[in-house]
């Protein structure tokens, strides 16, 4: 019999509740009682709502204030010095202090780290360790909410955690340790931890607990092979136990399969997703997508299956909002059955990266999302449903599910045959670009040269990224014209007024290069898809990306198309006002495909080479407007490499030709930047420097300018923006501390290509905290001039 399992739920609230809890709490608005009672209400209504569809095995733990890597930081002790912890149960303060710093006039620390998780777009705090890191059982989330969900339930969930492999493996060395440290070198101290909550969990009724190990979807060395063997035998030896499930997801697990296979626990879940059926397949040659499930699908056929654990199947997408193929997700759920003790139906991951509910949306003739688009989609609550279905019918049989599996083929066919998803006007373009189309007139170190017409200092120009705090009145404008409370010529007169508020500003501040500030911007990959053919967007479909800062990716269902100009009159606008230049500011092809949910039918790289050229087009109109220097931002770039490594050079060779071919037609006068943020990119310098922007605005303060190590291996020859200001914590940074990031940025780099710069845009800060920082960052950058050119 076939049971029914969710990897983990969105923990935002139907209507985003834990944003405004999170942030009234920060500005001291909100009691700590107050925002927990809110957090209870959001995990109660996730847990009812997956027991009323009827889910068996409904998970706990995934909830999270902030991010549930650093919940495990915080649950095995791991805080790092500078936060004053002292021990015994890790409070709410220090908890925030690591994700957003601190600065009182007691305390300034500064945020721990954030990356991409995985290949997604949500972020994770990245855990600082060393070899004298100890650990201790340091908090009560997973016992507090399993027994929360029994008390207001009845229900005996499945607790989820980061395992503990993946918790050192996605760590970095604290300041001040060798690189040479492997964090894996931790493992025996922290399997006494989590023995500690394994034996607790059980204590309290527990009969399962997951532990996610996405770290091995990766190439791991023997070594790592080994931690994991090791982490999971010791768990399995706890004397009181609650039945152990490892899960991975995103990706096939290699060399992992026949180490997860044999180890002594009672569950392993893999993802299946991403599969395309061929009419008369099933399991064995059904043509699964390369990015995972088809390996994951042999190695269950070929490797002696997984003898008497239970397989949790990670069938329905937890990624993307497509609806699932039923028909086709049976018959690969019936071919797996026969390899497995038990079949449990699952999602490929949490559920946490897309949506919550379709129901939410707006429906009728006039909503943007329309009814036959709508019939095409799955979010969280209807994904819910796809589990249950599918475990039905693998239980029961497909007649058990008839209904449903008709309609299905409906919706399919509906899809497969409309005419909205294809435009002949742009794959004929496509097809007749030839090799040309993605180089730039003449070699950098020219370009630099015809680009001495621009008005900036030779040394340490400054700029900033894009956008500027988006205020409450900014954002109640775009409402009010949306609402058609105001018409268009009062929504362009108060944009405008805005904008010329950011240029007098920055003329004050000091600063170099200026930006418009975006006030006309709801976000940086909806605004641009907005005024896009083959776009469709969402009014309540909001995903978590970090911490309380929620995004609606827009939704990609047919050929992209640029109609007309999309940001040459408010760029023109703003360098009316000023003698000094005003960047032209575009989203890069890799970024609006990775922040978006994509189709999936056809292959990515078709998709992003309609995105790049309708940037193409924008980059021309706003050189042929007097724009002088054009940002186009990939800050996604990274987030999208494959991961596993035979695969990366088949994805960086059409990325990197897709910034190309954007921005390409850029004249040598022209100068084209990019920014790029929050990613390692220490293992793709290579592909960055043949993107060949003139300018590339990198993150590195929060990083402590750790990209400074790869610059010393591999040299960078164009100008690039170290970023000196970490614009995802409220502390100020001071002038002083600027300097000395941009001292170890000269220590490697030329002085003569540096450019001073914040981390990434302004747009989630306060004024009051942008204003006295970018006068720092100003001053930082004339202490550097002045320093290199003494005054006469």
């Amino acid at each position: 019999m076939a049971l029914s399992n969710v990897s983990g739920f969105p923990r935002i609230g139907r209507n985003r509740e834990l944003k405004f809890a999170t942030e009234g709490y920060w500005r001291g608005q909100t009691s700590a009682e107050e925002l927990a009672a809110t957090a209870k209400a959001i995990r109660v209504e996730n847990w009812k709502l997956m027991q009323d569809a009827g889910i068996d095995l409904i998970p706990s733990n995934d909830f999270s204030y902030y991010d549930q890597v650093l919940d495990t930081i915080a649950l095995v002790g791991a805080v790092p010095e500078r936060y004053g912890w002292e021990g015994g149960e890790v409070d709410l303060d220090t908890y925030f202090a690591m994700a957003r710093g601190r600065q009182t006039d007691d305390q300034d620390v500064t945020a721990m780290e954030m990356t991409k998780w995985f290949d997604t777009n949500y972020h994770y705090l990245v855990p600082e360790l060393g070899p004298d890191t100890t650990f201790s059982l340091s908090g009560s989330k997973p016992f507090d909410e399993h027994a929360e969900a029994m008390e207001e339930l009845g229900i005996d969930t499945i607790p989820v955690l980061i395992g503990p492999v993946s918790f050192l493996l996605l760590s970095k060395p604290a300041e001040g340790v060798s690189e040479r440290f492997e964090a894996v070198d931790l493992i025996e101290p922290l399997i006494e931890v989590y023995g500690e909550v394994i034996e607790k969990l059980a204590e309290q009724g527990a009969t399962w607990v997951q532990l996610d190990e996405p770290c091995f979807v990766e190439d791991r060395s023997e070594k790592e092979l080994d931690a994991l063997r090791l982490a999971y035998e010791e768990l399995s030896k706890v004397r009181e136990r609650p039945r152990i499930l490892v899960k991975t997801y995103f990706d096939h697990v290699g060399d992992a399969y026949g180490v997860l296979r044999d180890l002594p626990i009672e569950g392993v879940g893999l993802d299946f997703t991403g599969f395309i059926h061929e009419e008369g397949s099933g399991f064995g040659d059904a043509p699964f997508h390369e990015h995972g499930g088809r390996r994951n699908a042999e190695f269950i056929a070929n490797q002696e299956g997984l003898g008497d654990k239970w397989l949790f199947a990670g069938i329905v997408d937890g990624r993307n909002v497509w609806r699932n193929h039923l028909e086709h997700s049976l018959d690969a759920l019936d071919g797996l059955n026969s390899h497995t003790e038990q079949l449990i139906v699952s999602t490929s991951c949490s559920l946490l990266h897309v949506p919550i509910d379709l129901e939410a949306e707006p429906s009728g003739v006039d909503a943007d999302l329309d009814d036959e688009m709508r019939s095409w989609m799955a979010f969280a609550v209807q994904k819910v449903g796809e589990v249950v279905t599918l475990a039905k019918g693998t239980a029961e049989g497909r007649e058990a599910i008839a209904d449903q599996l008709d309609a299905n083929d409906r919706v399919r066919d509906s899809r497969r045959l409309s005419d909205r998803t294809s435009n002949k006007e742009v794959r004929a373009r496509l097809e007749s670009l030839d090799e040309e189309h993605d180089r730039r007139n003449s070699p950098f170190e020219e370009r630099k040269q015809a680009q001495r017409g621009i008005d900036i200092p030779e040394l340490f120009p400054s700029t900033t990224i894009g956008s500027y705090p988006q205020t409450d009145e900014i954002r109640q404008t775009r409402m009010k014209l949306k609402k058609g409370e105001i018409d268009w010529a009062a929504y362009k007169e108060a944009m405008q007024s805005d904008i010329e508020k950011v240029i007098r500003f920055q003329e004050d501040v000091g600063l170099d290069v200026l930006v418009h500030g975006e006030p006309e911007r709801n976000d940086m990959v909806q605004y641009f898809g907005e005024q896009m053919e083959g776009y469709v967007f969402t009014e309540n479909a909001w995903v978590q990306s970090y911490g309380s800062r929620y995004v609606r990716p827009p939704i990609i269902f047919g050929d992209v198309l640029r109609p007309s100009q999309m940001t040459v009159d408010w760029i023109t606008y703003a360098q009316s006002l000023t003698e000094k230049p005003v960047k032209g500011m575009l989203t890069g092809p890799v970024t609006m495909l990775e922040w978006s949910f994509v189709r999936d039918d056809q292959p990515l790289a078709d998709t992003c080479r309609q995105l790049a050229l309708a940037i193409r087009d924008e980059v021309e109109d706003l050189e042929k407007a007097g724009v002088q220097i054009i940002q186009v931002d990939e800050p996604a770039i990274r987030e999208g490499l494959p991961l596993r490594k035979d695969r990366w050079d088949e994805y960086l060779g059409w990325a990197v030709h897709c910034f190309r071919l954007a921005t390409s037609v850029a004249r040598d006068e022209t100068q084209i930047q990019t920014h790029m943020c929050y990613s390692d990119f220490g293992d793709i310098l290579e592909q960055i420097q043949a993107m060949d922007a003139d300018v590339n605005l990198i993150e590195a303060a929060r990083s402590r300018m750790e990209l400074l190590h790869d610059w010393e291996r591999t040299g960078y020859r164009n100008d690039i923006g170290p970023g000196v200001y970490d614009i995802h914590s409220p502390r100020i940074p001071s002038t002083e501390e600027m300097v000395e990031l941009l001292h170890e940025a000269a220590r490697v780099l030329r002085p003569e290509q540096i450019w001073v710069n914040p981390d990434c845009g302004l747009k989630t800060r306060t004024w009051a905290e942008v204003d006295p920082s970018l006068r720092n960052m100003v001053q930082a950058a004339k202490q550097m001039r002045e320093e290199l050119v003494p005054a006469s």
